[in-house]
């Protein structure tokens, strides 16, 4: 028989661990990131740039399916489709929304106040008034700014076509960021004495009939900066600025990887993976208002011989040891 005070000491004990194994069996929660993207779904998502994103996280200690799931939304290169795709996912009731394309910064904020949006890519975000500051971006939005880097990319075609006068720029009159990379490119070229054509297109059909005025040797080069409609259709820009032996240098290492002739820009898998450590922030208890927006640290020049030897280009000495990676 159990005496009045084993009963209160085992009843205490008890009391003691029942927390414990309450707690123990509670199930961990399971975070909801919504990332919306500008591109095409990928055929294979670890082997895309957006693998960069669940890099970060399995880095931060994040296991895929067991702590957070991503809820994937592909604009297809079609930016009239950012507020569908932003407003679905704050319906899916997201933790957070992460943005592969600084175009969908608007839309997205427009969709929520309230979700914290990282912005995985981005072009002067301040000036675009989508945050007060990059040291104190306010309100709901963070994440990452690229460096506006279409002046060195024209110095870099200068280098590879010594004596270049007249040079194309493509941009979409749909991306936010274009009229600010135009403004650039613009100075750029007056400063260096060339003559700078602005085309444009959004579309498919725009693109062919571009590039049917860019026409060797009256336009000399052509330069392609960030975009996510170009890169949906970065097989058809590279095949056709090949054809028309036009070289052109673009904003990422996948349009050389497809044949493209030069890249200069940031790593695109490196701002996602950065992204993911806005996302373990912002689920620790950190407000999208007090992180400080960062700029990238590195940029990538990445040549293709090949495509140099098919336009009949012979590649500078100084300019292949300048590339980060050479692609034969």
């Amino acid at each position: 028989m159990i005496g009045r005070r084993e009963f209160i000491t085992l009843l205490g004990g008890a009391a003691a661990a029942w927390p414990i194994a309450a707690r123990a069996q509670q199930p961990r929660r399971l975070w909801r990131v919504g990332f919306l993207a500008g591109a095409s779904r990928p055929v294979n998502l670890e082997s895309s740039q957006y693998a960069g994103f669940n890099r970060g996280m399995r880095e931060l200690g994040y296991s895929e399916g067991d702590d957070f799931i991503i809820e994937w939304r592909f604009a297809e290169g079609r930016f009239e489709l950012f507020p569908q795709l932003a407003a679905e996912l704050v319906r899916s009731k997201v933790d957070v929304i992460v943005l592969g394309t600084g175009a969908a910064v608007r839309p997205t904020q427009q969709a929520t106040t309230t979700i914290p949006i990282v912005m995985g890519y981005s072009v002067d975000p301040v000036g675009s008034g989508y945050v007060a500051s990059l040291a104190r971006p306010g309100g709901n939005t963070t994440g990452l700014s690229a460096d506006e880097t279409t002046s060195k990319r024209l110095e870099i075609v200068a280098a590879m076509l010594p004596g270049i006068r007249r040079l194309a720029i493509l941009t979409n009159p749909a991306n936010p960021s274009h009229p600010i990379v135009l403004k650039v490119a613009r100075s750029a070229a007056e400063q260096g004495g060339y003559d700078l054509a602005p085309v444009e297109a959004k579309n498919q059909d725009e693109v062919t009939q571009v590039f049917s005025t860019l026409i060797y040797p009256s336009v000399q080069a052509l330069i392609v900066p960030s975009d996510s409609f170009f890169f949906a259709q970065r097989y058809r820009l590279v095949e056709l600025s090949v054809r028309n032996r036009l070289p052109a240098i673009f904003a990422d290492r996948d349009y050389v990887e497809a044949g493209g002739l030069m890249s200069y820009g940031e790593s695109i898998s490196d701002f996602y993976q950065r992204a993911a450590r806005y996302v373990d922030k912002i689920f620790k208890g950190a407000k999208p208002a007090d992180l400080p927006i960062e700029q990238p640290t590195r940029f990538f020049l990445v040549i293709n011989l090949k495509t140099a030897k098919a336009l009949g280009l012979e590649v500078p000495a100084t300019l292949l040891a300048r590339a980060d990676e050479v692609i034969e």
